[in-house]
């Protein structure tokens, strides 16, 4: 018995179609992303861009930068 086998990125189109009309398009890339890893080092980029700021010393930066867009 020889099976047809489909093509990967063939498969992966029809599953998304599927998720996506099931559950919506927010839920299924919810669902999707459980199983992505991240890369990179978020601590290291974390104390890039904050360094010792405190939470109120960013914000405040955030509330600047608004203001001037």
């Amino acid at each position: 018995m020889i099976l047809d086998t489909k093509p990967l990125v063939e498969i992966n189109q029809y599953a998304l179609r599927l998720l996506y009309k099931e559950m919506g398009v927010v839920d299924a890339i919810r669902f999707l992303r459980q199983y992505t890893s991240g890369f990179g080092d978020y601590v290291q980029e974390r104390d890039a861009l904050f360094g010792e700021k405190t939470l109120d010393e960013i914000i405040a930066e955030m509330e600047r930068q608004h203001i001037h867009q």
